[in-house]
């Protein structure tokens, strides 16, 4: 047994007496500092419950300011299972780094640090006010960065070479997503929305301005789609109804399944129009047809203008899980004592 076992499971086995005589022997800031300890060895290296609150410090906030009362020890405990789990990650990602020589300069770092800040739209002041408020400090979100850079450099070496993409998964992606038989009578559509934001005092009236800026921003929106923007796509980014997150895809309708200003919106479309915006109970709406009421085969968006975006999906799906199982292999040959 090497000494950091050794000490691990000493501090574990008998911290409950350290405890109990400590507060007799230091003062202050001894004792913070002297009742840490190590809650998990990842080969040579130590985890300690300090690294675990300080990387973990803004999701156990978040959890105590969400949980129920009742629920909130266990809701922690299992906050700190994961946070655990993502250090001793992070442990054999930089042992493996170190095994092939693999390293982050601090210009690397820096690089990437500020390429954050551009992607966020912040200046630096701003971006670092905004980890603070989800409670992380700088010298972690960097730490944790450069981990990300160390990962990807690895995932080069020993997970990227492995995936290939064929014309035939894209195919049988798309065919199994984009594609759907529709019965005769049916009608597939595609919708946005956007809502009034009514008073929470008042739910009964809604201002005039706030009703026309709803349907400004769906006119606008409308007008992308005219222009040639992919609808599904428009529908993620600006729809503010559930169904933006498929790309406003909402299925296949009977004519009696339609409330009457869906129906007055559809009625006179061809397979492949898009409605005027009709006004709705809480908002303003319009959709796009995909099939009409003769039925048959509906193709969602043609093929060319989502191959690419299904390639990336796919690409990201076996990545996923190639480096599931590349850490999955690492672990196996590791030393990993949780305490």
């Amino acid at each position: 047994m090497n000494i950091l076992s050794v000490v691990a499971r000493f501090l574990s086995f008998s911290g409950a007496t350290i405890l109990l005589f400590l507060p007799l022997v230091f003062p202050g800031n001894c004792f913070a500092e002297l009742v840490d300890r190590v809650v998990a060895v990842v080969n040579d290296d130590v985890i300690t419950m300090s690294e675990v609150n300080e990387e973990g410090r803004g999701f156990f906030q978040k959890i105590t300011e969400q949980a129920p009362a009742a629920e909130l020890a266990a809701a922690l405990r299992r906050g700190r299972e994961e946070v655990l789990n993502g250090l001793i990650d992070k442990k054999l990602i930089a042992q493996e780094a170190v095994k092939q020589k693999v390293t982050v300069t601090d210009a690397e770092l820096e690089a990437a640090f500020k390429q954050m800040i551009a992607t966020n739209n912040m200046n630096p002041e701003q971006f670092r006010d905004q980890l603070s408020n989800l409670g992380m400090t700088e010298e972690i979100y960097r730490d944790n960065l450069r981990n990300q850079i160390l990962q990807s450099k690895l995932i080069n070496y020993e997970v990227r070479s492995k995936i290939i993409i064929t014309d035939d998964m894209i195919l049988d992606y798309y065919d199994t997503r984009y594609t759907k038989h529709v019965e005769k009578g049916g009608y597939y559509l595609l919708q946005m929305g956007f809502v009034w934001k009514k008073d929470p005092k008042n739910l009964d009236q809604v201002d005039a301005s706030i009703k026309l800026d709803a349907k400004k921003k769906a006119e606008r929106v409308r007008g992308l789609v005219d222009s040639g923007q992919d609808f599904s796509t428009l529908a993620k980014k600006f729809s503010e109804l559930p169904s933006a997150a498929d790309g406003g895809n909402i299925g296949t309708f009977q004519k009696e399944e339609m409330a009457d200003y869906m129906w007055t919106a559809i009625s006179p479309l061809k397979s492949g129009q898009v409605s005027k915006v009709v006004e709705t109970p809480d908002g303003y709406q319009f959709f796009k047809l995909l099939s009409s009421q003769d039925g048959g085969v509906v193709f969602q968006a043609p093929y060319e203008s989502v191959k690419e975006e299904i390639k990336k999906t796919l690409y990201e799906e076996k990545m996923k899980k190639e480096f599931e199982a590349w850490v999955k292999k690492i672990k196996e040959a590791s030393y990993i004592n949780r305490m």
